[in-house]
């Protein structure tokens, strides 16, 4: 009987594939601040930190819902007045998944299918990485 030849994979991790220079947005930064970043860049959440820590993480949907629901047209400045008064910490998810960049891939993308959800913020002791 021949002896198979193994190739031992390296296990892919979150750090071999992760983004680096994440923007953020902080509890106190308005929602309209919060829109204009995820616009700009086109993106669609913002992980949220406070003294440098993560503590939630804000999405387009979260951004959206908290607009009045009967915008009339000729309106925007009144909206973004009232978008400048609503703090990101308001309206943002605050439980949110973190993973280390040491956790598996397979353990990432189960978490994102799992919970359906479109990002994992990337931490060591809770700093944003």
């Amino acid at each position: 009987m021949m002896a198979k030849n193994r190739v031992k994979r390296k296990k892919s991790v979150v750090g071999d594939w992760m983004v680096e220079g994440v923007l953020a947005v902080e509890t106190f930064d308005s929602i309209n601040i919060a829109r204009q970043l995820m616009a700009k860049h086109r993106i669609n959440q913002l992980p949220v930190i406070e003294d440098d820590k993560v503590v939630g993480i804000v999405t387009d949907r979260d951004v959206r819902d908290a607009y009045p629901t009967s915008m009339a047209i000729n309106r925007g400045e009144a909206i973004d007045r009232f978008a400048d008064t609503i703090a990101v910490e308001e309206v943002m998810t605050h439980d949110v998944f973190m993973v280390q960049p040491e956790t598996s891939l397979r353990t990432a993308v189960e978490l994102l299918r799992k919970h359906r959800i479109g990002s994992l913020p990337v931490v060591k002791k809770q700093t944003l990485v």
